[in-house]
C-alpha cells in the first residue's frame, strides 16, 4: 500500500512520523508535515475536492472526524467508492490507538506500535508536581470564544500533566462561551491556540480583564490528535511550571 491520501493535518503528521510521507499522493491544503512536496493538494479539510482525490488513485484515504463537519466529506468518499480509514479520537488513549491503527492499515503495525508507545512514555514523563491540579482553559477561537470541553483530547492531555480542563464539566468536544462563563470556570491559565489563525494574539485574551495568565501555543501542538501533541504538552508543562501552584517552581 504505497499510495495514500491524507485529508487532515493530524493524519499527515502520523504518516510523517511513521516515515511514509513520501507515500502520500493527495493531501489537504492545511497539512504541513515534512515530505509532502509531491502530494497533490486537494483543498481545505472541510472542502475537499473528492474528484481530485479519486484522480490520484489512492490505495487508502485517511480522514478524521476530529475536524467538525468532515462527515460530509467522508460521505462523499464512500459514495465514490474510495477505501477510507476514518479516525475519530476524543482522548489521548484514542489518539495512541489511532497511531497503531494507521500503522496496521498501511502494513507498518510494528512501527505504529513503537511510535504510540514512545509517545505515551514521553507524555507520561511530563507530569508536574502541583499543590492542586491547575485549571486550564484551551481556547480554539476568540470571537465567539470557543474552547475545549470534556470530550476533547485536551482533557486527557492536561490530566497526564497533572492539570485539569477548566471546562471538563461541560459536555461535548468544544463549545462557544460567554465571558461570564469563562470567568465562572476559574481558570488558572488560559491557552491561546486558535485554529487556522495566521497569528496568535494572546493580548486579545489578556484585554478581557480576567487577570489570568495567558500563553500562546500553536494549534499544531494542541489541535491535532497525533504525534505533535507532544510539542503542545511540552509547551503546556513549561507554562504550568511558571504558575505559583507548581511544587518545584521549575519547568
Amino acid at each position: 500500500m504505497r499510495r495514500l491520501a491524507s485529508l487532515t493535518s493530524s493524519n499527515s503528521d502520523i504518516l510523517a512520523a511513521l516515515g511514509v510521507a513520501g507515500w502520500v499522493v493527495a493531501a489537504d491544503s492545511h497539512s504541513d508535515a515534512p515530505g509532502l512536496q509531491e502530494a497533490r493538494r486537494v483543498g481545505p479539510d472541510l472542502n475537499i475536492d473528492v474528484a481530485a482525490v479519486a484522480a490520484t488513485r489512492p490505495d487508502l484515504v485517511l480522514a478524521s472526524l476530529s475536524v467538525p463537519g468532515m462527515e460530509r466529506v467522508v460521505a462523499e468518499l464512500h459514495e465514490v467508492g474510495l477505501p477510507t480509514l476514518v479516525l475519530d479520537p476524543v482522548s489521548v488513549t484514542d489518539t495512541l490507538a489511532d497511531v497503531r491503527a494507521v500503522g496496521a492499515a498501511i502494513g507498518m503495525a510494528e512501527q505504529g506500535a513503537r511510535l504510540a508507545q514512545a509517545l505515551e512514555r514521553q507524555l507520561t514523563a511530563l507530569r508536574g508536581d502541583f499543590s492542586r491540579p491547575p485549571r486550564v482553559l484551551v481556547e480554539w477561537w476568540p470571537r465567539p470564544i470557543i474552547a475545549a470541553t470534556r470530550e476533547s483530547w485536551v482533557t486527557d492531555l492536561l490530566a497526564l500533566l497533572g492539570a485539569e480542563n477548566a471546562l471538563a464539566g461541560l459536555d461535548g468536544r468544544s463549545r462557544p462561551l460567554t465571558l461570564d462563563e469563562v470567568r465562572a470556570a476559574r481558570p488558572d491559565l488560559i491557552v491561546c491556540s486558535w485554529c487556522g489563525a495566521k497569528k496568535l494574539r494572546p493580548e486579545v485574551i489578556e484585554a478581557r480583564g480576567l487577570g489570568v495568565p495567558v500563553v500562546a501555543i500553536h494549534e499544531s501542538g494542541l489541535g491535532r490528535p497525533g504525534p505533535r501533541l507532544l510539542e503542545g504538552a511540552v509547551a503546556l508543562r513549561a507554562a504550568l511550571g511558571r504558575l505559583p501552584l507548581s511544587g518545584s517552581g521549575r519547568t
